[in-house]
């Protein structure tokens, strides 16, 4: 069952929607709880069990956290890391320990025998959100809860449990267990949000999902200006397809008036790397800078590294040098996060390589913009930062989607040879999966998505605004939203089901 299927949509959603309503406040957060549970097990069925040993080893270790004396800070931090030995070592184990000793063989003459595990849904994420809890107890940023029922609720609130967004313990648990009352807002505000979500998903994600398969299945037939195409549709396919099941997400959250953390803000409006990555799956970036960047940042070798390359090195040069072991650790694990590869690993250093590149390259570019009379806020600076922005996010995706590290090298070659403009127009494209029609649905679909992006950099709230039209008029607006998706969502004979992409990670 996916937030996408009619099951989720019209059966069980509207079921546990209706059971909120009409329970008791005190009973909701059960309701909820057992509706997650539900959900998880009909997706992951006996897998359930990893979720379940999550909830309940950070339960005891977070009241064992609660029961260490002030002064007993080394006990605190064997327990601390024990916790994160634990929940870390079962998701390497289960994700990672075929692509490591597939590697070893290869590079080896070893011939280690690779296990083969069935990866529960969401386990990256919950791992994420255990371990964060784990770390702010330690911290003393919030206390171990005792209760098992509001943490579990917290781990396992099933709109983010496959796809995030990442909460923290702090944002999020009290929210779901408070069992707000339903009003004509939250439902009203939330079922927009759904909406806007499944016509970003089903009408332009996973009708681009055809073109963009055919391109990189078969990514040797195909050069030039094809690969381009194939690499900026899969660029928009990710991020209508993700940033729709947040929308999903957030919005039945917000059903039930519990406020997610958001986890997209346009980032293809983005200058620079380093903005486009606080902008794109926000929470991820904010979890490995909190718990990953900062705590290496703070370690004994790395200030001392600090200390030394600013007197060697001056220090503007000194504080990039200091950066550069939590930074790089930060990307690894971003690649890593995304998949066991080789090109998610070069995904991360990639990133890695264009934000320390970036960083020492940017005095040089004050003074040549200040050189050449362009001001940095301009238009003319702020167009080419985009298109640059644009290209990189486009490369590095190519690298992302790649069959493999290899093909994404081929690939990104084949793009300067054998390039014919005529593709545009000789019917090449309408023999990749989709028609004429197909192409004209997804151009308007990013249209639309292109002008509410600008709207929402501008500071502009359509659901605020469209609130404060008349009733007839908002009516016809939201008839005419969901009728897009039904009319014009992929789906149906010529279109295979689609799961959300981020599940896989």
């Amino acid at each position: 069952m996916q937030y996408v299927s009619l099951l989720y949509l019209l059966a069980f959603l509207p079921l546990v929607l209706l059971a909120y309503g009409l329970s008791p406040q005190r009973h909701r957060w059960k309701l909820l709880l057992a509706a997650s549970y539900i959900f998880y097990g009909l997706l992951s069925k006996t897998l359930i069990i990893y979720l379940l040993f999550s909830t309940i080893s950070i339960h005891e270790l977070g009241l064992w956290l609660n029961a260490c004396q002030d002064g007993e800070k080394e006990r605190k931090r064997r327990i601390l890391w024990y916790g994160v030995f634990v929940h870390i070592g079962l998701l390497a184990v289960l994700k990672y320990s075929a692509f490591f000793l597939e590697s070893l063989n290869a590079v080896l003459p070893l011939a280690l025998p690779v296990p083969s595990f069935v990866l529960p849904a969401g386990i990256s994420f919950f791992t994420l959100q255990a371990v964060s809890y784990l770390s702010d107890v330690y911290h003393g940023r919030i206390r171990g809860d005792e209760s098992l029922g509001r943490l579990a609720l917290y781990l396992a609130f099933f709109p983010a449990i496959v796809e995030g967004p990442i909460c923290r313990y702090a944002e999020t648990a009290e929210e779901l267990y408070a069992g707000r009352p339903l009003t004509y807002k939250n439902i009203t505000f939330g079922a927009q949000r759904m909406v806007w979500g499944l016509f970003k998903k089903l009408v332009v994600a996973d009708r681009l999902n055809i073109f963009v398969q055919k391109i990189f299945t078969h990514w040797g037939q195909y050069s030039g200006l094809v690969v381009l195409l194939g690499a900026a549709a899969y660029t928009l396919q990710l991020y209508a397809d993700f940033s729709g099941c947040i929308d999903l997400t957030i919005g039945t959250a917000e059903l039930f008036g519990v406020r997610l953390p958001e986890n997209f803000r346009q980032p293809f409006f983005s200058r620079t790397a380093s903005e486009f990555w606080r902008r794109w799956h926000i929470t991820l970036g904010t979890w490995f800078k909190d718990y990953i960047f900062y705590p290496l940042s703070l370690t004994r070798p790395v200030k001392a590294l600090g200390r030394k390359a600013r007197k060697t090195l001056g220090r503007r040069l000194g504080q990039t040098v200091q950066v550069l072991p939590p930074l790089l650790a930060v990307w690894v694990c971003n690649g890593l996060w995304h998949g066991a590869g080789w090109n998610y690993l070069f995904f991360g250093l990639y990133y890695f390589v264009l934000i320390v590149f970036g960083n020492l390259l940017e005095p040089a570019a004050d003074r040549a913009s200040h050189l050449l009379g362009l001001s940095r806020e301009g238009g003319i600076w702020r167009v080419f930062q985009t298109v640059k922005m644009a290209a990189i996010v486009v490369t590095g995706e190519l690298f992302f989607r790649a069959e493999g590290l290899a093909a994404g090298f081929a690939m990104f070659g084949s793009i300067f040879s054998g390039w014919n403009r005529a593709v545009l127009t000789d019917g090449t494209l309408l023999r990749l999966g989709l028609d004429a029609c197909d192409f004209g649905v997804i151009a308007a679909g990013t249209l639309v998505m292109l002008a509410v992006d600008l709207l929402h950099e501008r500071g502009v709230c359509l659901r605020e605004k469209l609130a404060q039209t008349n009733l007839p008029l908002r009516w016809t607006i939201c008839l005419a939203a969901v009728l897009a998706v039904v009319i014009f969502g992929a789906y149906g004979a010529g279109y295979a089901p689609v799961d959300p992409l981020y599940a896989g990670f």
